[in-house]
């Protein structure tokens, strides 16, 4: 290889890395500037796989990101905001949102031609970014990252054009079935290197467009990078929840079958083009290839759409649900979305906050569950809950999170301070040494059935995520725990004074109370918090 080749070569692989790089700063100002409004539409619009699909596109295009996209669809899904058969349209839609990129580099960086222009626009943008801030300033990263990404396509233009007599379609062989297989499978490792579909496009739109490559090459480099894209999401998802793991399968299969369609697709959509167009495929190569980008994402998204029923169904059973298990929507992949992560923190602990009233409930009236909730199960996932949420850092300025987080951690606390009293649950007063509730206090007996009804009560609350009517019925039943802890201390005063009872005795019986009440303190104080979450706008 020769210098100017060798130059050449250095400035085609710069202007890739300029590419990646300016897709990288476009698509974290963009998630920044429109990320929340964006999670809100999909969580919102999406009521169906038809329109998980729409919602789902949309977003991806909008942030140039797919990743994100099926990040939020997981943890949709763990939050329990979403079912998985609705989360399905999402992960459909997101592949057809990536063929924005490829209209982007043939409408504005090969037609336009307008690399004269986004340097000017880059310094611009760049200024001001040191003088704006919040929303601004990303708006103006989301433009400097627009800018360097056709300042990239501009240099790999010009790095390729140096090879038209050194790489050129007969490099790559005939194009037969095997040629196209091992051309998609070339695809599939550039976009495992370069570790984004977008970025393989815009170099097989900027090889096309330099003659290095025909059409028929470059449609199967490009079906090998739609594919390439399912072994970065399906490693991603390794050791993650079932979520987590039945979306990255999901997206696998949904790409290999589309892969499979869009091979069989290449001469047929030749054929179609020069019915349409009375003209080669190859006069406008670039448009060609981006539409059959485009045509092969839809259709297939048109073709799996009415089997979603069966699809899922498939999904379950190659990816079970082994048991239930508080923490396993825990996901590690979600803390990318600091958002997501405490929606499924909160639908966690809601769900154990429930059934450490159940359990309460069955220590009030032994015997009458057969399947009460586990308590070491219990402290377990409250564990694995606190290990998680030291996992999430945030700043005060970053509301609402920030509050949302602050209400978690007041919630874990009294959570931990509640399964401390449970732990001495089979040592209490309450109960003799067969586990019998006492009754030679009438009146303690009474609050004890009670309460027992109350939390009752609270856990139809929750079944019923009505926050505000659990809060309400806690504040009741502390204030009646309250009322009768006073009304028991100023009868056990009188009864000591007229040489009734005994200070030790008195002391024991009050001290029924006093447990009861300090129990109920922490249930109130998880109560007032979960109400406070979801008053947080």
């Amino acid at each position: 290889m020769t210098m100017i080749e060798t130059y050449h070569l250095l400035e085609a692989l710069g202007g890739l890395g300029l590419f990646l790089l300016g897709m990288t700063i476009m698509t974290d100002a963009l998630y920044q500037l429109a990320g929340q409004r964006i999670r809100n539409a999909l969580m919102s619009l999406t009521r169906s796989p038809v329109s998980g699909a729409c919602t789902g596109a949309c977003s991806t295009a909008i942030l140039q990101s797919s990743s994100a996209t099926t990040v939020a669809a997981v943890g949709f899904v763990s939050a329990g905001l979403l079912t998985f058969k609705e989360s399905l349209g999402i992960i459909f839609g997101a592949n057809v949102g990536t063929t924005i990129t490829g209209w982007l580099v043939v409408l504005i960086g090969f037609k336009l031609q307008l690399t004269s222009l986004i340097l000017p626009l880059l310094l611009f943008a760049m200024v001001a970014k040191l003088f704006l801030k919040g929303k601004r300033a990303s708006l103006a990263m989301a433009v400097a990252g627009f800018s360097v990404i056709f300042v990239g396509i501009g240099m790999m233009q010009s790095g390729l054009s140096g090879f038209e007599q050194v790489l050129t379609p007969e490099t790559f062989g005939p194009d037969t079935w095997l040629g196209r297989i091992q051309l998609l499978l070339l695809g599939v490792a550039i976009t495992l290197v370069t570790q984004s579909s977008s970025a393989g496009v815009a170099a097989s739109l900027t090889a096309l467009y330099a003659g290095s490559i025909n059409f028929h090459q470059a449609a199967a480099l490009i079906i090998g990078m739609d594919l390439g894209t399912t072994v970065t999401a399906l490693v991603a998802t390794l050791g993650g929840s079932v979520a987590s793991r039945r979306t990255g399968l999901s997206h696998v299969i949904y790409n290999v079958l589309t892969a499979m369609m869009a091979l069989l697709l290449i001469t047929p959509f030749v054929h179609l083009w020069q019915w349409l167009f009375t003209q080669s495929v190859e006069t406008q190569a670039q448009l060609a290839l981006v539409a059959f980008h485009t045509l092969f994402n839809v259709l297939g998204l048109f073709l799996v759409l009415p089997f979603t029923n069966q699809f899922e169904h498939l999904m379950r059973m190659l990816v079970p649900q082994r048991g239930q298990s508080y923490t396993e929507a825990l996901d590690n992949t979600l803390l990318r979305d600091v958002d997501l992560a405490l929606k499924t923190v909160h639908a966690s602990v809601y769900r154990q906050f429930h059934d450490l009233l159940c359990y309460l409930r069955t220590r009030l009236k032994p015997g009458d569950f057969v399947n009460a909730p586990s308590f070491p199960e219990l402290q377990s996932a409250l564990d694995e809950t606190h290990v998680y949420v030291d996992l999430i850092h945030l700043q005060q300025k970053d509301k609402p999170s920030w509050s949302q987080l602050l209400e978690l951690i007041h919630i874990l606390d009294h959570m931990q301070r509640l399964h401390e009293r449970c732990k001495v649950l089979g040592d209490d007063p309450w109960y003799d040494t067969d586990g019998e509730l006492i009754m030679r206090n009438g009146h303690f007996s009474a609050l004890l059935i009670n309460t027992e009804q109350a939390l009752n009560n609270m856990m139809l609350s929750i079944n019923e995520g009505d926050n505000l009517r659990l809060w309400q019925q806690a504040q009741s039943l502390g204030d009646e725990v309250e009322s009768e802890l006073a009304r028991a201390r100023a009868q056990r005063m009188h009864d000591i004074a007229v040489g009734r009872l005994g200070v030790p005795e008195a002391e024991d019986y009050l001290e029924q109370y006093r447990h009861l009440q300090k129990t109920i303190y922490h249930i109130r104080r998880v109560c007032l918090h979960l109400n406070r979450w979801q008053e947080i706008k």
